[in-house]
């Protein structure tokens, strides 16, 4: 009896072990991945004359001058903290969560989401992308593994577009016309941002208020969050509030984001507050 319990033992220890040595792997290619994503800020990146807005549709124009305040260098990559809710539910029974979370948003390049959430019951790791490769990455009470997905088109694809809309709230500098960016005009308060990178594209469309700050983000998102799990295009999006001044930008710190966007079945799986923006 003591030969088994002692065998069981050193199965239990090796589990742990390996499970503790998998966490540590996620953990490094995660921090390694993160200081990637910062290099890529520009180190003397030209500052913000509202003439770079000439020519663009009006709504967009009005966006870029309210979110950044003239003689602003033109950062592109935010480190950005939240609080807020979160669920793994549906719109007939959330169950909403408590979260925290630090994130890093470089457009094109990618992103990280570091988040822990829950109460009794929490789970933490990352959603990301970085250097073409995404993974969504979560551990249960940091000992198992729960959730495992990326490196494949559809991930990439779907991580994509999530960051691009971001770039709407928190990083506008990434977001003036150039080699990856164009601007669309649809109405006369909203505009349709267009990005693309590595073979990838993700139209965004903005809605403005008369002072310029974006109040709605919509988008097709290439996305597997339906019954069925395919993935397909399907309308996402949120609500943007409650801005304050970062650096020279102009950011919303209030965000609602979710599936089937202005639609009857449309669930804010995502609630959070910003209480910080950093462009490290």
């Amino acid at each position: 009896m003591i030969k088994v319990m002692l065998a069981l033992l050193a199965v239990l220890a090796m589990v742990l072990v390996t499970l503790g040595a998998w966490r540590w792997s996620d953990k490094s290619a995660c921090r390694a991945a993160w200081a990637d994503l910062i290099a890529l800020q520009p180190a003397a990146p030209p500052v913000f004359d509202p003439a770079m807005t000439d020519g663009l549709p009006e709504p967009a124009a009005r966006f870029f001058r309210f979110a950044i305040e003239p003689g602003t260098p033109l950062y592109t990559v935010a480190q950005i903290s939240m609080h807020g809710e979160f669920s793994l539910g549906d719109k007939a029974e959330p169950d909403y969560m408590p979260m925290r979370a630090e994130q890093v948003l470089a457009a094109p390049q990618g992103f990280i989401w570091k988040v822990r959430a829950g109460d009794t019951v929490w789970f933490s790791g990352s959603d990301g992308t970085s250097e073409g490769a995404s993974w969504s990455r979560f551990w249960l009470f940091g000992i198992l593994p729960v959730a495992r997905a990326g490196k494949n088109e559809d991930h990439a694809r779907a991580s994509f577009g999530r960051y691009v809309a971001e770039a709407v709230f928190w990083t506008p500098a990434a977001l003036l016309p150039g080699e990856n960016v164009r601007w669309e005009g649809v109405d006369e308060s909203t505009a349709r941002v267009v990005m693309t990178q590595k073979g990838m594209q993700q139209a965004v469309d903005v809605t403005v208020d008369a002072e310029g700050g974006p109040r709605k983000v919509v988008f097709q998102r290439w996305s597997d969050a339906n019954p069925s799990k395919t993935y397909q295009l399907q309308p996402f999006g949120g609500y943007l509030s409650d801005y304050r001044t970062f650096g020279g930008f102009r950011l919303p710190t209030r965000i609602e984001a979710g599936n089937a966007f202005e639609t009857d079945d449309y669930f804010p799986f995502f609630k959070a507050t910003v209480t910080s923006i950093r462009f490290p």
